[in-house]
């Protein structure tokens, strides 16, 4: 039985006493009706002479409205629903025992209609699913077609949110996984006989000798090494080392996958044979092994590893970020006292106030003022690339930024290990050149007074912290330690449960005081850096805190209102329309999006009319990277131009930024700056996973680990580039991000095998360009089902 149906063994409608009870393996939702409660006669909606009437046991009533299967694609909650709606129902002509009524306002209409017609209507009608056209659907009746929808929009790292998985039912057959894998594993990719670093990038005769000697357990025998010890050349790229043909010398070496492209066999002196790497190597001479090589190509951003052994000796010094939140600490209120939440919100009785005015005196200057700041600009010619965990690597940015991205994000950065000088987080600060240049602004934009073009560039990186002070050495040592950053955002919406427990992320929401000072000594250490902050509406669903928190950001607290020290000074806001126990289910809340963005239009208006008078605030305290006033982006379920214009225009952001979307389909850039839909065929859109995969092994190396490091994060995009319909197929466009399609062909076999859901299908497109996948590599998909396989039932 399809895993989509419900089994009502025993149950009819003669039998009050046995409820439906509907349990679903992922979802917690008891649902009982009482068939008692279905009304015995009714009025017949199709004959309105006929009346309905519950049939008497053993009579035999024909069925003239026969049932449609369930639509593939029903959740357990759409099912659930039907269920409640319309209680037990007889089975339909197929035999099947699970079937519900349609509603007669949804009914499709059939004249004139043949079936196919019918359920492609009945499709187009279920909200959540893509209207796909007719002649490219598959017949689901032979295979399992009926996928329910799974929540894989996390475009950040997965909870421990997950219940416990039976893969069987209450029949024994085999039922479709649900759920995340919260325990992903990726297997290794490694040679099987490691070459010694001093062979790694020699010559066959090189004298350079190791400085182990005997004891080194590595593989000194180049000959033997290629032989046994790694597989074959990748027949890919035309044979081509991408890092060689990019700089002219590879530093993988022996080691890369496509050492033939940059090797040969030379007669030696003696009259051997000698194995010889091409290029102009910066090995120049002996002993200098300790060369930077594997940084990647065109990669701006590296710090050095005295610098992060200095970090994790605790060597490094923060003399502002030390000063200034000492003074964030001694002024936490009044004179030292301690803001309470009413006072935070602006509720204040008259003896907060009167303790205000006695305090006043008690008030000190911070310790000295940001600098001035590089002017930033946003509008609608700016399309931004949401900082994506894990998906947001380098190669894809890099791929965004040609296809028209022109503002960038790192993947989150956690502040401790930055401080502790964690390889593996400072890595995530590395940018493309490419991010370096400025963003492709229109003519006729309207830019702000000073603002210098020549000397924007795209990539900003973004942080988390849950203390002051962590936040404020983070962005000291980031700004000194990193030369190319646009802006740094501080992330208050991130909604994973580790984070949030320690206080970070969207945490920092129910912390409106906390987040304001880290905001305001963030702007003050960062130099001429702009701070930026990314929100949600909140934590909670029906407890929205983003408009007055905005509010707060743009004025500044009741304190700083009252001492004269003003806004915290960040540059812009962004706001995803969701909450954090929303996560990324739902649509994203734009009208909540355009009340936030109406709140600051109207908040800069009321500061220009303050020019010039006695009410001007003191500059020095205001976002000098926008003349005082906050830039307002907002961010959610943007998946087309059309939804990029019409929140520009209807929701009055200065400009969107894009997440999902652009996983999907990266070339949404494209689309915005053309102002309409592209086709991109199945050629063309593996032609980007060529270039992800030359730009991976490019970043990561092309040596056995590097190959796997791109493959690993090539699979990742590829479980969110799947989902995309190409516009050729669908009947009703715009296409929707929440809208999920029937089982459908492509327009050739390639097109139908990059819109598999199957990750060993996948596994094969990685293959086109990276060769067999490693035997000890293993990839988990994110969600279960997408590893799916149907089993014979025995």
């Amino acid at each position: 039985m399809p895993s989509n149906q419900c089994n009502w063994e025993n149950s009819t409608l003669e039998n009050p006493s046995h409820p439906l009870i509907m349990a679903e393996s992922d979802s917690s939702i008891d649902i009982k009706v009482d068939p008692a409660n279905i009304s015995a006669d009714a009025i017949n909606p199709v004959d309105a002479s006929d009346t309905l009437k519950r049939p008497t046991p053993g009579e035999n009533v024909p069925n003239n409205h026969p049932q449609q299967e369930i639509l593939p694609g029903d959740s357990a909650t759409a099912r659930a629903e039907k269920i409640e709606r319309h209680g037990l129902t007889n089975k339909n002509v197929n035999g099947a025992s699970s079937d519900f009524p349609e509603s007669a306002p949804k009914r499709a209409k059939v004249e004139h209609k043949d079936q196919t017609s019918h359920a492609r209507d009945a499709r187009d009608m279920r909200s959540g699913t893509a209207p796909i056209k007719a002649e490219y659907l598959r017949d689901t009746k032979e295979e399992d077609a009926s996928k329910p929808i799974i929540d894989d929009d996390e475009a950040e790292e997965s909870t421990n949110r997950v219940t416990a998985n039976d893969d069987r039912n209450g029949q024994g057959k085999r039922q479709k996984a649900k759920g995340q894998n919260k325990n992903r594993t990726f297997g290794s990719s490694r040679d099987a006989i490691q070459l010694c670093a001093s062979r790694k990038r020699r010559n066959e005769f090189s004298p350079e000798q190791c400085k182990f000697g005997e004891k080194c357990k590595f593989e000194h025998d180049l000959r033997k090494y290629l032989k046994e010890g790694k597989r074959e050349d990748l027949n890919a790229f035309e044979g081509n080392c991408p890092a060689f043909a990019a700089r002219g010398w590879c530093n993988s070496g022996w080691a890369c996958r496509l050492v033939g492209s940059h090797s040969e066999e030379r007669p030696a002196v003696d009259g051997k044979n000698e194995f010889v790497l091409l290029g102009n190597s910066p090995l120049e001479g002996e002993g200098n092994d300790n060369v930077a090589l594997d940084e990647g190509i065109g990669v701006v951003n590296i710090v050095s590893m005295a610098h992060k052994i200095d970090l994790r000796k605790r060597k490094t010094q923060t003399p502002k970020a030390d000063a200034f939140d000492k003074w964030l600490s001694t002024r936490s209120g009044a004179g030292g006292h301690k803001v309470s939440s009413d006072e935070a919100n602006g509720k204040r009785d008259e003896e907060s106030k009167d303790r205000i005015q006695e305090n006043r005196a008690g008030f000190t200057e911070p310790p000295f003022r940001p600098s001035e700041k590089r002017k930033l600009y946003y509008g609608p010619d700016t399309p931004i690339l949401a900082p994506l965990t894990t998906q947001g690597n380098l190669p894809f940015r890099r791929l965004c930024v040609e296809l028209g991205a022109q503002v960038t994000w790192s993947e989150m950065a956690m502040g401790m290990p930055l401080l502790q000088g964690e390889r593996q987080e400072w890595a995530l600060m590395k940018a493309h050149e490419t991010e370096t240049l400025p963003p492709s602004i229109s003519p006729s934009a309207s830019v702000i007074k000073g603002y210098d073009n020549s000397k924007d560039l795209k990539f900003g990186a973004q942080i988390a912290g849950n203390k002051p002070w962590l936040a404020l050495k983070t962005t000291e040592i980031l700004t000194s330690l990193c030369p190319h950053l646009r802006a740094v955002d501080l992330n208050c919406g991130c909604p994973i449960d580790l984070v949030y427990r320690q206080g970070a992320g969207s945490a920092l929401l129910d912390s409106p005081g906390k987040l304001e000072r880290i905001l305001r000594g963030m702007n003050a250490v960062s130099g001429e850096v702009p701070i930026t902050v990314k929100i949600r509406t909140g934590t909670k669903d029906n407890k929205r805190t983003a408009y007055s928190l905005v509010e707060r950001l743009a004025l500044g607290g009741p304190e700083d209102q009252e001492f004269g020290t003003g806004p915290p000074g960040i540059a812009a806001v962004t706001l995803h329309g969701r909450s954090r126990q929303q996560r990324y289910t739902r649509l994203a809340d734009w009208k909540y999006i355009s009340d936030c963005a109406a709140l600051i239009n109207r908040l800069n208006k009321e500061q220009d009319e303050r020019s010039d008078t006695i009410a001007e605030p003191d500059a020095r305290n205001l976002a000098n990277s926008n003349n005082g006033k906050l830039y307002f982006i907002g961010n959610g379920d943007c998946y087309s131009h059309i939804d990029y214009f019409d929140h520009i225009e209807h929701g009055k952001v200065d400009s969107v930024m894009l997440a999902r979307g652009a996983l999907i389909k990266p070339w949404l850039f494209e689309e915005i700056a053309t102002g309409q839909y592209l086709d991109k065929s199945a050629s063309e859109r593996l032609s980007y996973v060529e270039k992800f995969a030359r730009y991976g092994l490019e970043a990561w190396g092309s040596d056995e680990i590097g190959v796997g490091n791109t493959r690993r994060f090539l699979l990742e995009w590829l479980s969110f580039a799947h989902r995309y319909v190409p516009i050729g197929l669908l009947e009703v466009l715009p296409p929707k991000i929440n809208e999920r399609p029937p089982a459908y062909r492509g327009r050739d076999e390639l097109e139908t095998l990059m819109a598999s859901e199957n990750y060993k299908d996948w596994i094969k497109i990685s293959e086109m360009f990276l060769g067999p996948a490693h035997k000890d590599f293993r990839f988990d998909p994110k969600h279960k089902s997408n590893s799916y396989e149907i089993e014979a039932e025995g």
